[in-house]
């Protein structure tokens, strides 16, 4: 229902709503649930090879946080059978990508002589404008990002390779998935709008490791949570850059911007592994992060999860977003100064074109024309809130606005982050 300012309060998060044909094909599947809730790791890499018809998975570290991962989707995510079969096919199509990717890289090895030069990282929390700063820098021309659609399958199947000026398979894959995510969650677009060609995070390329704060977005698996924060996450950005070599290979060398929260507390293994990366990281206000935050991933949780408790999402995204915020400022010497820009919500809110403009002169880009004209158009064409806007309150997930204030007071003072009416 619309509160008085013509916001869309979501009431059903504790019981939601979901079309007739998924709760009917939930009902009728779930005497089977426990066939279709087996997530045996044997099985599931025996099914990616006879999908693709290729055998190698290349290093094997990538197993153990699989299994972990397993093991939490089976015990502890609460998945429906509509969720089981979702995540099984997600699992899948990641394994099947390992395979080609190895593939592609034996049959042309010189895929690792690519130059992966200065990317350029964005860093900020979801809902503090990384979406949309990302969108305008990859206006560039100069630039190269990773559309939702290759994000999901970097590399074609054999045999569906497109002739030219005939549309990816992939693509229109990706369409179709899109479009019954919008039927089943049809307010999502207007916490997060999605197209097929619209720049994406590279952290779907990161999970080809199967190490990543990814899996803990979508599914409640705390006991993988805890298994991907005591472990060393350079090994999956080594593979990062493994895929982002591949993609460059097929598909041009230019220079890649890319984004993604994660990167908040993983900035060592990320310098690392691109030591000339340019880091541009957005601040806003985080209770207002955070209500956005919990109300979306709840809301999320309906299509693949049975007994959503708003409290406990409000605790747990609480304490991530705690976690990644104080990541970033104990990793922050860990940047040389040169390399990262600091971009806070209200200035980018009130300029966007001015914003992007000194983003681009930063990373030694300065726009000329062609990237100016380019910017203003997609600002012209993705106003803010053309979908609508949600209401969002902490009192819905349990949470104490003046005591998260306390808790997060020391992030905002580090980064100079103002309060938002």
């Amino acid at each position: 229902m619309a509160d008085g300012d013509r916001r869309i309060s979501i009431d059903d998060l504790a019981h939601p709503w979901l079309p007739w044909p998924i709760r009917a094909g939930n009902t009728l599947a779930r005497p089977f649930l426990g066939r279709l809730a087996r997530f045996d790791e044997t099985e599931l890499l025996e099914a990616a090879r006879r999908r693709t018809g290729l055998a190698d998975f290349g290093d094997g570290a990538f197993r153990t946080p699989l299994a972990v991962l397993l093991r939490a989707l089976e015990r502890e995510a609460h998945l429906t059978p509509l969720g089981c079969l979702m995540a099984r096919q997600f699992l899948l199509q990641l394994l099947a990508t390992r395979l080609r990717v190895e593939d592609l890289v034996r049959r042309h090895p010189e895929i690792l002589d690519e130059e992966i030069d200065a990317p350029i990282f964005i860093l900020g929390l979801p809902r503090t404008g990384t979406t949309h700063l990302h969108s305008l820098v990859a206006q560039d021309p100069a630039l190269r990002s990773l559309p939702y659609w290759e994000s999901l399958e970097p590399v074609p199947p054999d045999g569906e390779r497109p002739k030219p000026g005939a549309v990816d398979p992939r693509r229109r894959r990706c369409e179709r998935a899109l479009r019954f995510q919008h039927w089943a969650l049809p307010l999502f677009p207007m916490m997060h709008e999605m197209t097929s060609d619209a720049p994406h995070e590279e952290i779907q390329l990161l999970a080809l490791a199967f190490s990543t704060m990814l899996f803990e977005t979508m599914y409640r698996v705390p006991s993988y949570r805890d298994w991907y924060k005591a472990h060393d996450q350079t090994g999956a950005y080594r593979y990062l850059r493994r895929a982002l070599q591949m993609l460059q290979w097929l598909r041009g060398p230019r220079r890649w911007v890319l984004k993604s929260p994660q990167h908040l507390e993983q900035l060592g293994p990320l310098l690392a592994v691109f030591p000339g990366a340019r880091i541009v990281q957005t601040h806003r206000d985080p209770l207002p992060v955070l209500a956005s935050l919990v109300t979306m991933t709840t809301y999320a949780l309906r299509l693949q999860s049975d007994g959503i408790d708003p409290r406990v999402t409000g605790h747990y995204w609480s304490t991530l977003l705690e976690d990644l915020l104080g990541a970033a400022v104990t990793q922050r010497p860990r940047v040389p100064p040169g390399q990262v820009m600091d971009v806070r919500f209200h200035e980018f809110m009130a300029d966007p074109l001015a914003t992007t403009l000194r983003v681009l002169t930063f990373v030694g880009l300065p726009p000329g024309p062609a990237a100016r004209a380019a910017i203003e158009r997609h600002l012209h064409a993705h106003p803010r809130g053309k979908h609508g806007t949600i209401a969002y309150r902490l009192a819905d997930f349990g949470l104490d606005a003046a005591e998260r204030r306390r808790a997060l007071r020391g992030y905002q003072e580090f980064f100079d982050v103002p309060d938002e009416k």
